[in-house]
């Protein structure tokens, strides 16, 4: 019996393809160190420029307002020129403003931030995109490997930014990177990236589909929204909120991030084995129950243990949200998860833009930074609560 999906086949070769999905690994590390490394470093602009809480919460809001318009902007692309155009514009943007970040002057480096915000937007999900529909029915474990190449960066931006601020080294660290971005993205664009299979809808997805509605949509943006604004709201002030915990003899509370990233990457290794016996929603009120545990234990701790440790519980409960969202998002909307998701990266980007300022606001206004620590803690309950309107175990 034929498949009720017909495929075109792709253009691009075997190994052709198997060494840009090696190439777009290293850009996923480049993407997670560039897009991580802020956290750590806001301490230092802090001191340098004499900058609040809040300001330095701008550099959170330019880097991902920057990426919210490389989302909007890299659809149009895609849709026009394909995805080479896209992702290899987006890594030059990001390795560009990486490289510019340790600025003379608060406004340079403000400015450099959305340069690579906006590659960040560019070439996220055109990676995405590019190895979910290159890969047919093996995308799940591609992605998941591209995901792992992605926390590996986020994972190395600690001790790297712990290692270059104790040897004087930034500015030497930032031109490294950028200097391998820009390398990168020109072997990328000699590269020939070819078409992606297209799937055509078949009768029986397109009357299941008649059941994912406005309603359902609004419900799943605001959990992109919110999640992503979590994730990068606790990842970007842990490091501020360690250096205050208690009182450090050398700059280790750097590392603060490193221990989040790995309780992140970790728990989406284990989530794929759980998923396989468990309901998706029992696995993410689950993990957002342990991330609202972690998230409190960080806030309210005092001692290298629980500022660690609390930091590793609360990525450990987040890891398997997104790749649950995006689940529900395909199972959803079938072929509509294009265009439907589009919408969805973008109000991750905007959650990424508003959400880790609010906590400096917060901070600033209440002044402890820890009290600005409940927004990402409010960001679960809120999470737990759209769930449960949401009812994902009721729908097909």
């Amino acid at each position: 019996m034929m498949s009720s999906k017909t495929q075109t086949l792709e253009v691009t070769s075997p190994s052709s393809q198997s060494v840009i999905f090696y190439l777009l690994c290293a850009g996923f590390v480049v993407n997670g160190i560039v897009i991580s490394l802020i956290g750590p470093l806001l301490p230092m602009f802090e001191a340098k420029w004499g900058l609040s809480d809040s300001r330095a919460g701008l550099f959170l809001f330019v880097q991902f307002s920057g990426s919210f318009v490389g989302v909007l902007a890299s659809s149009a692309l895609i849709s026009s020129r394909g995805f080479k155009p896209a992702i290899t514009l987006g890594i030059t943007l990001l390795g560009l403003g990486f490289a510019l970040l340790n600025a003379p002057t608060f406004v340079l480096a403000l400015a450099a931030s959305g340069i690579y915000g906006l590659g960040y937007g560019f070439a996220t999900p055109g990676t995405n995109l590019w190895v979910g529909e290159s890969y047919g029915a093996r995308r799940a474990s591609a992605l998941s490997i591209m995901n792992l190449a992605w926390g590996a960066g986020a994972i190395a931006s600690s001790p790297l930014a712990m290692l270059a601020m104790r040897t004087s080294h930034i500015t030497l660290l930032l031109y490294v990177v950028g200097a391998f971005a820009a390398a990168l993205a020109m072997v990328l664009l000699a590269m020939p990236f070819g078409k992606p299979p297209h799937e055509e809808k078949s009768a029986s997805e397109s009357a299941n589909q008649k059941l994912a509605g406005t309603g359902l949509a609004a419900l799943l943006g605001i959990l992109f929204f919110v999640y992503v604004g979590t994730e990068v709201g606790t990842s970007s002030w842990a490091p501020a909120h360690a250096q205050r915990g208690m009182a450090w003899s050398t700059n280790t509370w750097a590392l603060a991030p490193m221990f989040f990233f790995a309780g992140l990457l970790g728990g989406r290794g284990a989530a794929a084995a759980i998923l396989l016996h468990l309901k998706e929603v029992t696995v993410a009120v689950a993990g957002l129950l342990l991330a609202a545990t972690g998230e409190t234990i960080f806030l309210a701790g005092h001692s290298l243990v629980t500022l660690f440790g609390g930091a590793f519980l609360a990525g450990l409960g987040l890891a398997s949200i997104f790749p649950i969202l995006i689940a529900w998002l395909s199972k959803w909307y079938g072929t509509r998860a294009r265009k439907v998701g589009g919408v969805m990266f973008a109000l991750a980007a905007l959650g990424s833009a508003f959400v880790p300022p609010l906590v400096g606001v917060v901070s600033r206004y209440s002044g402890s930074l820890r009290i600005g620590l409940l927004v990402p803690l409010a960001g679960c309950a809120v999470m737990l609560a759209v769930i449960a309107v949401l009812r994902p175990g009721t729908r097909v």
